[in-house]
């Protein structure tokens, strides 16, 4: 088994200092060559997949990648279509764009497209997620209209991820700690990513900004800064 790589960013995707991530990313991919599918689920609630999933093309071909392709993948019957399943099968870099997290989980959990990007995965293909798509990878997800914590898609066990966190996200450090007194809380700030590209579960954050870990063992008010080109350590599921 040759289990790939996972990239987690904080929002504000597609310029600035995204390209140190992303780019790192499609190194992982096999290269400028390799096949990255863009999916636009979590845009779908507000009718935003379209303009998001073109952004997201546009930008990824703007690093030189020469084969970016977006996903119709908008909710659970589109995730259980043939020619849905086969994009993402065929994929390298399979990037969940922001939007909506509930509505993401909600629609690819348990389906023929998320089966295939668990198998793309461990056959050595890097998921990344951006914001919502970062959200939905954990065990834990919280769903900001619901205001509730709800199980996510367990790549990154015990931990849940605040995107946006120099902007809104550090505010809710303190609610998820109460709700998931024992989950690691993984605050990324905007432009900002990390990526699982080391062995032993150790992670390198990339980009303009922090990696903010909220260990079960720290109060909310003393966590751990990791700043760009340092390294932290966080478990995946294979």
């Amino acid at each position: 088994m040759d289990l790939g790589h996972i990239t987690l960013e904080g929002g504000s995707e597609f310029g600035g200092q995204m390209a140190a991530p992303d780019l790192r990313s499609i190194e992982l991919a096999g290269g400028l060559d390799a096949p990255i599918a863009i999916i636009p689920t979590a845009a779908a609630p507000d009718n935003n997949h379209h303009r998001a999933g073109e952004n997201g093309r546009r930008w990824f071909t703007s690093l030189g990648a020469t084969n970016v392709q977006v996903v119709p993948l908008l909710d659970r019957d589109s995730a259980a279509n043939d020619s849905v399943v086969e994009m993402v099968t065929g994929a390298k870099l399979i990037y969940l764009l922001g939007g909506f997290p509930g509505h993401l989980c909600q629609s690819i959990r348990n389906t023929p497209a998320w089966e295939a990007m668990r198998a793309a995965l461990t056959a050595g293909a890097v998921i990344a997620g951006s914001s919502a798509g970062a959200m939905v990878l954990c065990e834990h997800l919280y769903d900001p209209r619901s205001k509730q914590v709800i199980e996510g898609l367990g790549l990154i066990p015990n931990a849940c991820v605040l995107p946006h966190h120099n902007n809104f996200g550090q505010g809710w450090a303190q609610q998820l700690r109460d709700l998931l007194p024992q989950a690691t809380l993984v605050g990324i700030d905007e432009e900002t990513g990390m990526i699982n590209d080391l062995s032993d579960n150790q992670w390198s954050v990339h980009g303009a900004g922090r990696v903010t870990l909220y260990a079960p063992d720290q109060p909310v008010s003393h966590p751990t800064i990791h700043l760009p080109g340092e390294l932290l350590r966080l478990n995946v599921v294979p």
